[in-house]
């Protein structure tokens, strides 16, 4: 595999899962298949699972991390074609994806949307000029469309916890207090859509995601019914994506109980604020798997550098 920077890139969802619980079984199974092999981990944005478990990902196959946090440590880098560079970038991509792949032989890049200009968010400008201007492999820690580190572990986490044939699983959004991307909605959609299950999105009139990506899985604007004889229920609150980076005016009353998801296990990609998103009832109840999937973003991290070295 060259690159990973899209679910789509997955092609054997079945195969991908029953690979990670093997890594997950034996961790060091493939300690020397990394030796002398260095990851670049380019973080523009935050990050605390994605970096930790990356980075003890490539520790596992015995490759040597380098983490650089880029908008802080670095030197402005301009993205644009034909840029007369007289303002705040000192550095262009085209120099910069060329340097670090002189330095690391697998780059891994965490960079949000503007949440602005859905067009040039759509453009994964910085992701795709890594992609283009680097020799060596591109990883996607998260991008300003997806999250497809964060999409292939909630499939693992899926798989491992469901004791039907084909569960349900709903998408539902909740509220926050701030504008929050796109990404990890839209890679778990299309995880879903890979897998054999049930598969509905809940969200208020007015926060439907993409309709490129979400095609042709049900979406209820009622949150009760989405959750009738759900197996799992994925919670993520997410932006306008018609009126773009938007929050609506909508009711509270989106917030995740207990009460609501009776049975079903619940999940979150993390962080999470308590009382907001979910109840503490839910978040510290039995069926929540939210500790069990950031345990899981390292070996789904895992397997994609596995393919990525085994094709060096």
């Amino acid at each position: 595999m060259k690159n990973y920077t899209s679910i789509n890139d997955i092609d054997d969802i079945n195969s991908w899962i029953e690979e990670a619980k093997k890594i997950k079984a034996n961790p060091l199974a493939n300690k020397e298949l990394g030796q002398h092999k260095t990851l670049g981990l380019l973080f523009f944005n935050s990050s605390l699972r994605t970096r930790l478990s990356t980075q003890k990902a490539a520790l596992n196959l015995g490759m040597d991390p380098i983490v650089m946090n880029v908008s802080g440590d670095a030197w402005g880098i301009e993205f644009g074609d034909g840029t007369v560079m007289n303002g705040n970038t000192a550095e262009h991509i085209k120099e910069a994806a060329a340097v670090v792949s002189q330095y690391c032989d697998v780059i891994a890049v965490r960079a949000f949307p503007s949440l602005t200009d859905k067009e040039k968010d759509e453009s994964e400008q910085v992701l795709n000029s890594f992609v283009k201007f680097a020799s060596v492999p591109i990883v996607s820690m998260e991008s300003a469309t997806g999250h497809p580190l964060q999409g292939l572990t909630d499939a693992i986490t899926i798989a491992e916890n469901s004791n039907k044939k084909k569960p349900k699983v709903v998408l539902s959004w909740a509220p926050h207090i701030k504008a929050l991307p796109h990404a990890v909605g839209n890679s778990f959609v299309q995880a879903m859509q890979k897998m054999d299950v049930e598969f509905v999105i809940a969200n208020p009139e007015g926060y439907d995601l993409n309709p490129k990506i979400t095609k042709d899985t049900p979406i209820y604007h009622n949150q009760s019914a989405a959750f009738k004889d759900a197996d799992f229920v994925y919670t993520k609150n997410w932006s306008s994506y018609k009126d773009y980076g938007k929050v609506l005016e909508v009711d509270d009353n989106w917030t995740i109980t207990k009460e609501k998801i009776g049975n079903a296990k619940f999940m979150h990609c993390l962080p999470v604020r308590r009382n907001v998103v979910v109840e503490d009832a839910v978040l510290d109840g039995e069926n929540s798997l939210v500790i069990e999937q950031a345990n899981n973003r390292t070996f789904a991290a895992q397997l994609v550098l596995k393919k990525i070295l085994e094709d060096l």
